[in-house]
């Protein structure tokens, strides 16, 4: 490497690394003198054990369940309901809604069920007397009867809840058939007008109203602050039906429209 760097130079001496004096000024600052093996080393294994010993996570872990005492799935439960019944719910109202209710009835629902398949339940009920079974067969009958009534409003309000579903799918799927009609209508018109423009007119006019009259019928519709319900649903239907038809029931359906749902004496 010394020859290629110096060939421009002449004839120049390689210098010798060893017998230089940056080498001789470079040994001490290295500090390469020998050391004899240090014999003084702690090489006691007791602080080894002690070390493994405190970081044996199993053992950590171990002492730590052995600690705390073990709970089954229905003490958790029972506490995760617990933290829920004294969490207060800034949203919830002074009068229960359904939902409360029917968590309230399906308490005492799991409550009967673990009482009734309790032996201690019936040798306890075995030991009541009359007047006891009397009370406690009236506080069943009124449980049966609050279950039943509960039973009859749900049963209602999903009965409800189906209907304004069906009135409500076969308002939209009447709508799309009408807005394509009315697309066909239009296209069609344009076309026809295309052919009257090239072509005289021959021919009279055919009685009753041209085809499309009723199909193109603007109904009128008032914004309110909730959706339509479901009677204005039904009436609005009615009308989309007639006019998917080109029916001259049309005027008569809209004019009973306007009355009744936007006009109402």
């Amino acid at each position: 490497i010394w020859n290629a760097l110096t060939d421009n130079y002449g004839n120049v001496m390689p210098v010798d690394w060893k017998s230089s004096h940056t080498r001789a000024l470079h040994l001490p600052t290295l500090n390469l003198s020998e050391k004899g093996v240090n014999d003084n080393l702690n090489l006691d294994l007791s602080d080894d054990e002690e070390l493994r010993e405190q970081l044996d996570m199993h053992s950590i872990i171990v002492s730590c369940i052995n600690d705390e005492p073990l709970f089954t799935a229905e003490q958790v439960i029972e506490e995760i309901e617990e933290m829920m019944q004294e969490s207060p719910d800034p949203e919830d109202d002074e009068t229960p809604t359904q939902s409360d209710r029917l968590s309230i009835l399906s308490q005492e629902i799991q409550t009967l069920k673990r009482s009734s398949t309790n032996n201690s339940y019936e040798e306890r009920v075995k030991r009541l007397s009359v007047a006891e079974l009397n009370e406690l067969l009236e506080e069943i009958e009124t449980a049966i009867k609050d279950y039943s009534e509960e039973l009859v409003q749900q049963l209602a309000l999903r009965d409800e809840l189906e209907f304004e579903k069906e009135v409500k799918n076969s308002f939209i799927s009447v709508l799309i058939e009408v807005q394509n009609k009315q697309r066909e209508h239009k296209e069609t018109a344009k076309k026809k007008k295309k052919l009257k423009n090239g072509s005289p007119q021959n021919g009279k006019q055919e009685r009753g109203h041209m085809p499309g009259t009723y199909l193109t019928t603007v109904i009128p519709y008032e914004k309110k602050n909730g959706p339509p319900s479901v009677e204005d649903l039904q009436t609005l239907t009615k009308i989309l039906h007639a006019m998917k038809e080109d029916s001259e029931k049309v005027p008569s359906l809209l004019t009973d429209y306007i009355l009744k749902v936007l006009c109402p004496t």
